[in-house]
């Protein structure tokens, strides 16, 4: 690049944002109130634990703490609770440098205790519940975007609907946790099985 040249701007599919050199990112703040609970060593993830939007599990010889939604934590479980989740837009490459310090120098500054986790794809910065608007003043102070998560699902274009041979209807099948009947026997009554299984879903 020359040094006629205008430095790189704009944001990268997925990624961070580029401005004259300085890389800001965009977090997304989760809604639900999360708790970081203390586990015996080598226990294994509680049932309540498993409806949370979010949990995490880390397991040292030492050690095995869990996050998840405080509200399903027991109340004489040792936890810490109150800590609200914000997620950096990705993916972020696994060779980038620099993105946390980006992100917790900010609070480091405005004196906001924070605790940290990282996906393949991501970063995960939780803060108190009772500091959420100071952080979120700090990072946009320093160039970041904070806005709310977006849903599951909720970015997903809406399927087309497609009419089912031999009934002139445009109604979409009903869908269940069933395989569905054989295309073959589609003249015959839908016969469902008395039978049922329930999916434990992971969000």
């Amino acid at each position: 690049m020359s040094g006629d040249e205008p430095a790189e701007t704009g944001t990268h599919e997925g990624g961070p944002a580029v401005s004259g050199g300085t890389v800001s990112y965009v977090l997304q703040q989760f809604p639900e109130k999360l708790a970081l609970v203390k586990l015996p060593v080598g226990a294994e993830v509680p049932s309540w634990a498993e409806s949370s939007s979010l949990f995490s599990v880390t397991a040292t010889a030492t050690e095995t703490t869990l996050i998840c939604a405080g509200r399903n934590v027991p109340t004489k479980q040792v936890a810490h609770k109150g800590l609200v989740a914000f997620s950096v837009q990705g993916p972020i490459p696994t060779e980038a440098t620099g993105v946390l310090a980006a992100l917790l120098v900010p609070l480091a500054e405005e004196q906001i205790s924070v605790f940290s986790i990282s996906t393949f794809e991501t970063d995960w910065v939780l803060v108190p519940s009772g500091a959420t608007e100071r952080a979120t003043e700090a990072w946009r102070r320093h160039g970041h975007t904070v806005r709310p998560a977006v849903p599951v699902g909720a970015s997903r274009a809406p399927r087309e609907r497609e009419p089912r041979a031999g009934n002139g209807t445009d109604k979409p099948p009903r869908m269940t946790g069933r395989s569905r009947k054989d295309p073959q026997s589609d003249q015959q009554p839908d016969r469902r099985s008395g039978s049922s299984s329930k999916e434990k879903r992971k969000r």
